[in-house]
């Protein structure tokens, strides 16, 4: 690998680190004869970063450059900060050389905004075009869409591409323009509905003519940074149920701000990422999307934030006593799912094993249910457990909090070492 090419792989893929929209699933892209890798639905293996660590896909960015000055990006155009552009050419020769020595698996490339978003598009769909037809390359691919960029493109990039996405960011409108006054909602929004009926009208064509050409079969995702402004989980939510209901959206990512531009005074000042919310708004997000929950009855007026110190699941029950205790011998599988402690395989596995005999505690636990958590919402044949309403919601929190925080007992062969020379 040439020296410069080296230097400019160290530098973008440093700058693509903060975009973590780039999770691979839902393509299956056969190898052709004579081709080169294929693209599998549940997901990529390897990958590889400038320091030599193995994740999952080779993330770049066609160039740091940017004519945009957004607060909370590293690559603003107003940071003094290393740039550097690959060419086309580079991307493709990278891509190949990498994946035919087993670093990576597929390429996930974003990119800043250089000259105006169709010149940095109509590159970005070059690279994906000479991976396919030049290299007959068939891994995995994800392309950062550019809002702004023309519909002929956006619809080329499709045919390339495994998934698209549009980060939108910031989860309202006004804080966006605040922190990033070139862009808007319509910018952004107006892609997503363009590649959500290019993807519908190719199901179509593909239901007519079996060779028809796939567009993103992957689907469409999209970011959303949390804690870079005022914004509340409800409304973070709030939008991402939009999206997915609205756009088709295959995933959206919650990433926690990371104050790079400290000099910055509309940015918050944080002493660290805010993770822990970033990994409730997934646990929420996983609940509507599997578990049937609606979005208010989660985060609300009256709880417009989520509770940093227990999951979701585990709040809605405490604050909807009324609904505990349930016969799990009797309740139907929605009603299992809101059990916390009852995922949603054990909730299968419960409605399966009811056809042969009522279930007792030990059978749940067999099934892989928590009983530390469960057992305060549920009733069974012999389950003698106080329930939510007999202890109160505010007490189960707190027992369940401290069992949380409470050392692990010795093991038996731990404690006969230790009883040994306690003599």
């Amino acid at each position: 690998m040439k020296s410069s090419v080296l230097e400019k792989l160290k530098i973008s893929a440093n700058a693509a680190k903060y975009d973590v929209s780039c999770a691979s699933s839902g393509s299956n892209r056969n190898n052709t004869k004579n081709g080169l890798g294929n693209a599998s639905p549940w997901g990529i293996c390897h990958s590889f970063t400038e320091d030599g660590r193995c994740v999952s896909l080779l993330k770049l960015m066609l160039t740091n450059n940017c004519i945009y000055d957004c607060a909370y990006c590293i690559n603003r155009k107003s940071n003094d900060v290393k740039r550097t552009t690959f060419a086309v050419h580079e991307i493709v020769d990278l891509t190949i050389e990498f994946y035919r020595r087993n670093y990576i698996e597929g390429l996930f490339l974003s990119s800043g905004v250089v000259r105006n978003p169709d010149y940095t598009m109509e590159r970005m769909v070059r690279i994906a075009k000479d991976l396919r037809t030049i290299h007959n390359y068939n891994g995995y691919i994800h392309l950062k869409s550019i809002p702004g960029a023309s519909k002929e493109l956006q619809n080329e990039a499709g045919l390339y591409a495994d998934r698209l996405s549009v980060n939108i960011e910031i989860a309202s409108e006004p804080n966006l323009k605040k922190l990033a006054p070139e862009k808007n909602f319509s910018s952004i929004l107006k892609p997503m509905s363009d590649i959500k009926s290019r993807i519908i009208e190719n199901k179509e064509e593909r239901r007519k003519y079996r060779y028809a050409p796939k567009f993103s079969p992957g689907g469409q995702s999209t970011q959303l940074i949390v804690g870079a402004t005022p914004d509340t989980d409800q409304k973070i939510l709030t939008l991402a149920g939009d999206l997915y209901k609205n756009k088709h959206l295959k995933r959206v990512y919650y990433s926690g701000f990371i104050p790079v531009n400290d000099y910055d005074k509309r940015l918050p000042v944080l002493k660290e990422p805010p993770l822990k919310r970033e990994n409730r708004l997934y646990q929420t997000d996983w609940l509507f999307r599997f578990y049937n929950f609606r979005i208010d009855e989660i985060v609300n007026e009256k709880h417009p934030n989520l509770d940093l110190e227990i999951d979701p699941k585990l709040s809605y029950a405490l604050r909807n006593p009324y609904l505990f205790p349930i016969d799990i011998n009797k309740a139907d599988y929605e009603t299992i799912l809101r059990v916390p402690g009852i995922g949603v395989l054990s909730a299968k596995k419960i409605i399966l094993a009811r056809r042969f005999g009522k279930l007792n505690s030990e059978k749940l636990k067999k099934i892989g249910v928590v009983m530390k958590r469960a057992k305060y919402f549920i009733t069974c044949n012999e389950l003698k457990s106080a329930t939510v309403n007999e202890l109160l919601p505010q007490n189960v929190r707190q027992i369940i909090l401290n069992d949380k925080i409470k050392p692990k007992p010795l093991k038996q062969t731990q404690h006969k070492q230790l009883s040994l020379f306690a003599n």
